[in-house]
């Protein structure tokens, strides 16, 4: 019995164990790289505080100088990258490379994803030549840069982190990657901004690369198109006109959508003219307002309006099941869309199917309104008050026949009380 009770509790401290790991997984994961606040300095380790659930520890011999004195303080933030996540918790790695290296400084390096920091000593004609704390490394030319390096020779004297991706004949053949780190380093920027990449928002973002129908911007880790059209408020027949490579733009985000599994990996329109327009105040709701189809989604229609764009979620298009909204509302076409309200900060939300109850609702109000106006603010009276009010509304000329009318009518007949009264 006693037997049973241990192995169940050990089964148990298993599992917790693995649920612990796979919480943590979700956030974190081996090599990626982090960064955070010291949070608590222990005997044999410090951590650190990264967003996780749980901190992150190093080894405090990681953080000594060559005294052996502790570098860092509770407060100090540091960069480190995760060599491990298990139910213990998640071990981080300083980046290695700053003293002396070893092959099994190397080896660790290749297996956790561990940045290293290195010198670049020489550019030839294949990549770049890398001193790693004494060990010489070879990054090609394709792992120099995210996108093509033409020019090799600027890097020649500086510093940059690598990621080893080979370890050969005993460390004496290393090559290494700048690229891998660079691209962690853009997941992570991308993640921030996916956090913020709403409709409506307006971003900061760097001008990449143009092509005829619009211009790519970098928004930190995502790119979004602003389209041609998106561009300013006139006709713009040339997009280098208007931005240049390399230009930091404003940008208001029109739709985001996602391309494929991974939750950075998204189609993201943008447009330059709407964000140098400050947000209006919000119409009124049931404000009916003229305007025109400017984008077709699969979540719903944008429409321009003079209030602002605005958008008419699937819901309110007063579409029959399975129709299509792209033939139902081309881009261009004139509708009425009548004012929800506004959700999200200042998005503008329409409908369609709404506008004839609007106007039926605005229709009545107005009618009210003017009946009140007519009795002076009193209610609308009896039958007979209506039908006078109606009496004195027509024209002189228009009663002389019902006066006339009146006068000679009969006189009424007496009552039979005095019928009787006068036959006595």
């Amino acid at each position: 019995m006693v037997q049973q009770d241990e192995d169940n509790f050990a089964a148990m401290f298993e599992a917790q164990g693995a649920q612990t790991k796979a919480r943590l997984s979700k956030r974190v994961r081996p090599g990626q790289l982090v960064e955070g606040t010291i949070v608590e300095v222990g005997s044999e380790n410090v951590f650190v505080d990264i967003g996780a659930k749980t901190e992150g520890r190093i080894d405090r011999a990681q953080l000594l100088d060559k005294e052996g004195a502790l570098k860092v303080k509770v407060g100090d933030r540091l960069r480190a990258t995760v060599s491990s996540v298990s139910g213990d918790g998640i071990q981080l790695v300083v980046a290695i490379g700053k003293g002396g290296i070893d092959t099994q400084s190397l080896e660790l390096a290749l297996q956790s994803g561990v940045p290293v920091e290195g010198a670049v000593s020489k550019a030839v004609k294949a990549g770049l030549e890398v001193e790693i704390g004494g060990v010489r490394a070879f990054c090609p030319a394709s792992q120099v840069d995210l996108g093509f390096a033409q020019d090799l020779e600027r890097f020649v004297g500086t510093r940059h982190f690598f990621k080893v991706i080979e370890v050969r004949d005993g460390g004496r053949s290393v090559i290494v990657s700048r690229k891998a780190v660079l691209k962690d380093e853009r997941e992570n920027q991308a993640r921030a901004v996916r956090e913020r990449l709403v409709v409506g928002a307006e971003l900061e973002g760097i001008v990449q690369t143009l092509q005829p129908y619009g211009a790519f911007i970098d928004l930190g880790g995502i790119e979004g198109l602003v389209h041609i059209s998106e561009l300013g408020h006139g006709r713009v027949d040339k997009v280098g006109d208007v931005v240049k490579v390399g230009e930091t733009v404003k940008v208001r985000v029109l739709a985001v959508e996602p391309k494929g599994t991974s939750p950075t990996d998204l189609k993201v329109s943008l447009s330059m003219k709407s964000a140098d327009q400050p947000a209006e105040a919000a119409p009124a709701t049931d404000e009916v307002l003229a305007g025109k189809v400017s984008q077709v989604t699969n979540f719903g229609v944008f429409v321009d309006t003079e209030k602002g764009r605005g958008l008419v979620p699937m819901s309110e298009l007063g579409l029959p099941p399975n129709a299509d909204p792209k033939r139902a509302f081309p881009v261009g076409k004139e509708v009425e869309v009548v004012v929800l309200g506004r959700s999200g900060g200042d998005k503008l939300r329409f409908s369609i199917q709404g506008v004839a109850v609007a106007e039926e609702r605005s229709n009545y109000k107005s009618f009210s309104q003017e009946a009140r106006r007519g009795g002076s603010g009193k209610s609308l009276g009896s039958l007979g008050d209506l039908l006078q009010g109606l009496k004195d509304k027509v024209p002189e000329g228009k009663q002389a026949p019902a006066k006339a009318q009146a006068q000679q009518a009969p006189a009424a007949a007496p009552d039979r009380g005095q019928a009787q009264r006068r036959r006595v």
